[in-house]
């Protein structure tokens, strides 16, 4: 028996073109003092990073397969297929790598490998939608003589930033200045590193641009307000800010809904059937009884556990804000409560028990671009590791 564990040295979440890194550990958990015949011994063991695409059959159409292979595996074969048994199907895979061949492996004694890839950069970002999902995984195959391959997997979670791979090699590297008081990093290390602090100058420019964005709400009754907000470029894990102004408006508003929303729009060419409804997901949502209100604001976080927006050939996902207003038709509903009297002289206010309403709503939509991935593994529910007994 062995055990073979394998854990993700920098979190669960990574941004595509990084390189991830994997210590995979394989250890005999008997006794050092077992006899020489309980030594153990593993013929070969390889990795592999693929992306998993699963598809509702219900909303996605898509084109039959062209593999025909059973997924049946013989005792005694050696073909490393990371995605056996997997439902979906693979559309993106790195290059196998072999970790060992022949390993042999005493009572007590363990051995490390090392596996490192560099993550592809024209894959899908990670998404769990309700019409198709992009799962990443890091698979480790093992076996032994005359037995059956047994896999090991790692999910993780991928973010992509477009435009990353037109910056990753700057041409200005050999002129940059250098500190004599620290060691040379590798070159590889150097540039990963930079590679990351390229991406977060870019999501910083991308989002921290501030101008003032003012719209009218209105309905076909007149003017109910003003809606401001700072910016419409965002990244997973920050919070939406907006405000309202009431004080402007001709029509009484009496109550305002704000959800957060996803917009996941399969592709015309992959659709089951022709024009079918749009799905949205809800991640926030602020609402507010805002009748003799002036001003009022909200703010609503983009989760971290949230996929940027993207498009790919079979589905795109963007995101909006969805406003719904709730407002009077009768303008004398804007007046305040009457001052109380004196103390001698008690009374009594209460609001209407009925009115007329109309209701409308409204949709902004908003960019929301990944964000630094180790902010996203401090909160990521993917372990990063995994382990199983041969």
């Amino acid at each position: 028996m062995i055990e073979v564990s394998a854990a993700l040295l920098r979190g669960a979440v990574f941004l595509a073109g990084e390189p991830l890194e994997c210590l995979v550990t394989l250890r005999n958990p008997l006794p050092p003092d077992a006899t020489s015949a309980s030594s153990e011994m593993l013929a070969w063991a390889s990795a592999q990073i693929h992306c998993q695409f699963h598809a509702s059959e219900s909303r996605v159409a898509l084109p039959p397969s062209e593999d025909s292979r059973h997924d049946v595996q013989a005792e005694n074969e050696t073909v490393f297929v990371p995605n056996r048994g997997e439902r979906g199907h693979c559309i993106l895979s790195t290059p196998p790598k072999i970790l060992f061949c022949d390993l042999r492996l005493d009572p007590g004694e363990s051995k490390t490998y090392s596996y490192c890839e560099m993550l592809p950069v024209d894959g899908p970002p990670s998404f769990r939608g309700q019409a198709v999902k992009y799962v990443y995984k890091l698979t480790i195959g093992c076996q032994r003589v005359n037995s059956p391959i047994k896999l090991l997997r790692v999910p993780f979670r991928v973010l992509v930033l477009h435009g990353l791979k037109d910056y990753q090699c700057p041409q200005d590297e050999a002129v940059a200045p250098s500190n004599p008081f620290l060691e040379e990093e590798e070159g590889g290390a150097k540039k990963d590193s930079r590679l990351a602090d390229l991406a977060t100058e870019l999501l910083m420019a991308a989002t921290s641009r501030r101008s003032l964005h003012l719209y009218n709400i209105s309905n076909s009754r007149g003017k109910v307000g003003t809606f401001c907000i700072f910016k419409a470029v965002y990244k997973i894990g920050e919070d939406i800010v907006g405000t309202f102004n009431f004080s402007e408006g001709d029509i009484p508003c009496l109550q305002y809904l704000v959800s957060l929303q996803t917009e996941e729009r399969i592709q015309e060419a992959f659709q089951h059937r022709r024009g079918q409804p749009v799905s949205y997901s809800t991640h926030a949502r602020h609402q507010e009884s805002c009748l003799h209100t002036s001003r009022t604001s909200f703010s609503l976080p983009i989760p971290l556990s949230s996929a940027p927006g993207f498009s790919t050939n079979i589905v795109s996902l963007k995101w909006r804000l969805h406003f719904e207003f709730v407002t009077s038709r009768e303008a004398s509903q804007r007046q305040a409560p009457p001052e109380g009297p004196p103390l001698e002289e008690a009374s009594r206010w209460s609001g209407v028990e009925q009115m007329d309403v109309d209701t409308f709503s409204w949709d902004l939509p908003i960019k929301v671009l990944p964000t630094n991935p180790l902010l996203a593994s401090s909160v990521s529910q993917v372990p990063g590791a995994n382990s199983l007994t041969i």
